[in-house]
C-alpha cells in the first residue's frame, strides 16, 4: 500500500506541476497576445492621429499653422503641461504655448530659456536681442506654484535642411516621457518637415521658371506688396532705374527715376486701392519713351484679396520713332504723288489752249513735262512694290548669264550727263580676270548700280569724283590685299566679317569722294524710309529712303552681300558682291 501511495503522490505532484506549468505559460501567452494588441491599437491610433495632422496640415507652407496643428494634437496622445513651439523669422521669434495643466510663469519661463539656447546651439548664433512675439492658450497660469521643469524635451522643426524653430512638450512631473512617446512626436514633426520640404522644393522650381521668365523679359517688371516693399524686380527693371548689382531695389529707386515725369508711387497705391489698371504713355525717362502699366495683384485662392501691385515699364522708344517714320513716310509720298499729279494737271489745262495746240515746240516740251511727272509716280510706285515683295518674301530675281563690265560700261555712260551737270568726274575700272559672263538678273543688278551711281553724284560736292571699281575676290584669299590692288584702300574685312567666308565672287565698289556718312547713320543706312538731309546738296529733290532697302534686298535675294564703309569729310564706298 505504502508504494501505490507513494506512487499516486508522485503523479498528483507531477500533474500539480504541469497544471502550474501550464498556468505560467496560459500568462504568458495572454500577456504577449496583450501586448500584441496593445501594439496593434498603438500603431492604429498612431496612423490615425499621422493622418489627422496630414489632413489638417495639407498644402500649406506656413510653417507657424503646421506648429499650431501639431501642438492642437498632441493632448491626444501625450501628458503634459505646456506645449509650445518657438520659430524663427528675419525680424522676430514666434513664441506660442499651449498649457494643459495649471503652471506658474517662472514655468514657462524656463521653457522659453531652454528653447532659446537649444536654437542657439543649433544655429550657432546668439538669438537673446531678437524680440520676441507670445501667445499664451489653454489653462490660466498660477502665480502661486512652485512646480518646476521635471520632464522636458525639444524636437528641431526642420524645412528643406534650415532649422524653422523647436516644437516643445513640457510637465512638472519626473520621468514622463518614454520611448514610445517621442517616438511619435518624432514621426509627427518628421511628416510634416517632409511634406513642407516637397512642397517648396516643387513651388522652388516653378519659382525658379517663373524668375527666368521674369529675367528674361525686355519688359522692366516690378511686384511690390500693399505697404510698397518690392518683391519682385527684373535685370531690366534694374537697369532702366540705375539701381547699382549687389543692392536689392526698393520703391525709392523707382520714385527717384520717375521724379518729375510721373507719381508711380501714387498711382501704384491707387490702383491698389481701386483695383483698377492704369497705363501712362510717353514717359521719358533716361533718354528712352516707357509705356508704364499699373495693377493690383490679386491673391492665387478664389476670390483672393489684392495682395500688392504690378507694374511693367514698357519700352515704347523704338515704335514712336517707326511711328514717327511712317507718318513722315506718308507725309512724304503724300507730297511726291502730289506735285507730279499737280503738274499734269496744269500742264493738261495749258494743252486744251489753242495758242500751246499750235506751237509744235510749246506742245513737245510740255508733254515731256507730263511724261517725266508720270515717269517719277511709276518709279515710286515700283519702289513700293519692291519693298513690298521684299517684306512679304516674295521677291523674285531671274539669274541668267550676263557681263557686269558692260552693265557697268553702260550705266556708268548712262549718269555721265547728270554727273556733268554737277560738275563732276566718272570713271570705272574692271578688273579684266572676272569672267565675260557670270549668272546674276542684269535688270535688278542695274536697279541696283543706277541707285548708288545717283546717290554717289547727289552727295559729292562740286569738282568731286564718283570711281566705279570691279574686282575679283577668290575664297580665302586676303579680300583687302585684294580691294588695294584694285584701288580701294579700304579695310574692308574689318569693317564687314562676312568677307571671312565669303566664297568666290565679283565685288563691285561705288566710290566718291563727298561728305561722307556719320558711324552712327552708317548703320541705318539700309533701313527703310531713312534720309539724311544734312547731306542733300541744296536745291537737290528728296529721295523716298527706300532705294537702299531695295538695293539690300536685291542684292542678297541673289545670295551677296551689300554693305558701305565711309568716314566723315573722305568719302564713301558702297558695294555688293555677286557669287561666281
Amino acid at each position: 500500500m505504502n508504494g501505490i501511495a507513494i506512487v499516486v503522490t508522485l503523479v498528483g505532484i507531477a500533474a500539480l506541476g504541469g497544471g502550474a506549468i501550464l498556468y505560467v505559460r496560459a500568462r504568458k501567452l495572454a500577456a504577449v497576445a496583450r501586448a500584441s494588441d496593445d501594439d496593434v491599437r498603438h500603431r492604429m491610433y498612431e496612423l490615425t492621429i499621422l493622418k489627422e495632422v496630414g489632413d489638417r496640415i495639407g498644402y500649406s507652407l506656413n510653417v507657424e499653422k503646421i506648429a499650431n496643428v501639431i501642438v492642437g494634437s498632441l493632448n491626444q496622445f501625450i501628458e503634459y503641461g505646456a506645449a509650445s513651439f518657438m520659430l524663427i523669422t528675419p525680424e522676430k521669434i514666434i513664441f506660442k504655448a499651449d498649457l494643459d495643466k495649471p503652471v506658474s510663469h517662472a514655468f514657462l519661463d524656463d521653457i522659453k530659456v531652454r528653447m532659446r539656447l537649444a536654437l542657439n546651439a543649433l544655429l550657432d548664433r546668439d538669438l537673446s536681442q531678437t524680440p520676441l512675439e507670445e501667445t499664451i492658450t489653454g489653462t490660466a497660469m498660477v502665480d502661486g506654484m512652485n512646480e518646476p521643469v521635471r520632464s522636458f524635451f525639444n524636437i528641431p522643426l526642420v524645412i528643406s535642411g534650415n532649422i524653422a524653430g523647436l516644437l516643445t512638450v513640457a510637465h512638472t512631473k519626473d520621468g514622463l516621457y518614454k520611448e514610445k512617446e517621442m517616438t511619435m512626436l518624432y514621426k509627427i514633426v518628421g511628416q510634416a518637415s517632409q511634406a513642407v520640404t516637397r512642397l517648396e522644393e516643387v513651388i522652388t522650381v516653378e519659382r525658379g521658371k517663373l524668375q527666368a521668365m521674369v529675367e528674361s523679359m525686355a519688359d522692366g517688371v516690378l511686384m511690390t506688396d500693399t505697404d510698397s516693399r518690392v518683391l519682385v524686380a527684373n535685370h531690366a527693371l534694374r537697369n532702366i532705374v540705375s539701381t547699382p548689382d549687389g543692392r536689392d531695389v526698393t520703391i525709392f529707386d523707382v520714385i527717384d527715376a520717375c521724379a518729375g515725369m510721373f507719381d508711380v508711387r501714387g498711382r501704384l497705391e491707387e490702383s491698389i486701392k481701386q483695383g483698377r489698371t492704369f497705363v501712362a504713355d510717353n514717359i521719358n525717362l533716361a533718354g528712352s519713351i516707357y509705356q508704364i502699366f499699373l495693377f493690383p495683384v490679386k491673391g492665387a485662392n478664389a476670390g483672393g484679396g489684392t495682395v500688392g501691385g504690378g507694374v511693367i515699364f514698357r519700352d515704347i522708344t523704338r515704335e514712336r520713332a517707326a511711328e514717327k517714320m511712317r507718318e513722315d513716310f506718308t507725309s512724304m509720298m503724300v507730297h511726291e504723288l502730289r506735285s507730279p499729279l499737280d503738274s499734269i494737271k496744269k500742264i493738261g489745262e495749258l494743252l486744251r489752249t489753242p495758242s500751246i495746240r499750235d506751237d509744235k515746240a510749246a506742245y513737245d516740251e510740255y508733254m515731256g513735262m507730263v511724261y517725266q511727272s508720270a515717269s517719277n509716280m511709276l518709279e515710286l510706285v515700283n519702289d513700293l512694290l519692291d519693298v513690298a515683295k521684299l517684306e512679304s518674301g516674295k521677291f523674285e530675281v531671274r539669274k541668267k548669264p550676263a557681263s557686269i563690265r558692260e552693265l557697268i560700261e553702260e550705266r556708268v555712260k548712262f549718269f555721265e550727263t547728270p554727273a556733268h551737270d554737277a560738275t563732276l568726274r566718272l570713271a570705272s575700272s574692271v578688273d579684266e580676270h572676272i569672267p565675260h559672263a557670270i549668272l546674276f538678273d542684269q535688270m535688278r543688278t542695274a536697279q541696283v548700280l543706277s541707285n548708288l551711281l545717283s546717290n554717289a553724284i547727289k552727295f559729292t560736292p562740286p569738282g568731286g569724283q564718283v570711281t566705279t571699281r570691279a574686282f575679283l575676290h577668290a575664297h580665302g584669299a586676303d579680300i583687302n590685299q585684294e580691294a588695294a590692288l584694285a584701288g580701294i584702300p579700304l579695310p574692308l574685312s574689318e569693317k564687314d566679317p562676312r568677307f571671312g567666308t565669303l566664297q568666290n565672287s565679283v565685288v563691285v565698289a561705288v566710290t566718291d569722294n563727298g561728305e561722307g556718312i556719320s558711324p552712327e547713320n552708317q548703320e541705318r543706312m539700309f533701313n527703310k524710309f531713312e534720309q539724311f538731309s544734312t547731306s542733300i546738296r541744296a536745291g537737290e529733290k528728296k529721295g523716298t529712303g527706300l532705294g537702299l532697302v531695295i538695293v539690300k534686298g536685291i542684292i542678297e535675294t541673289q545670295g551677296g552681300i551689300v554693305g558701305v564703309i565711309s568716314q566723315e569729310g573722305a568719302g564713301s564706298t558702297f558695294y555688293f558682291t555677286i557669287a561666281v
